[in-house]
């Protein structure tokens, strides 16, 4: 079983390598129990979406960690990925602006990888 580090790490990279845009990590571990991670992006369509989710579920599965749940994913706007210890935020453009989680959840440090 991975540190949540390390899990955060692995979606990033997965995030990364099909071109999702402006990824950003969240450190909640001190702010809440929902997880202790929260990684954010944008999409450029809800086909792009998709394709984020799909590789994250399986670089992820590849590791040993499986999806607890998913939100979302037919209607394609904004995809919630649970892993526990993070939560993946994948967004169209005006929906990650409209929801702002960066501000809502402001207190918490961002992390660069």
């Amino acid at each position: 079983m991975l540190v949540p580090l390390d899990v955060a790490k692995l979606i990033v990279g997965a995030l990364d390598e099909k071109s999702a845009r402006d990824i950003k990590v969240l450190k909640t571990e001190d702010l809440t129990v929902l997880a202790n991670y929260f990684v954010i992006c944008t999409a450029t369509s809800t086909t792009h979406i998709k394709t984020l989710s799909d590789e994250v579920e399986k670089v992820l599965e590849e590791n040993g960690e499986v999806v607890r749940r998913k939100e979302g994913y037919r209607s394609g706007g904004w995809v919630l990925l649970d892993y526990g210890c993070v939560i993946v935020h994948l967004f169209l453009g005006e929906i990650r602006e409209f929801y702002n989680l960066e501000r809502l959840w402001g207190d918490a440090e961002e992390v660069a990888f």
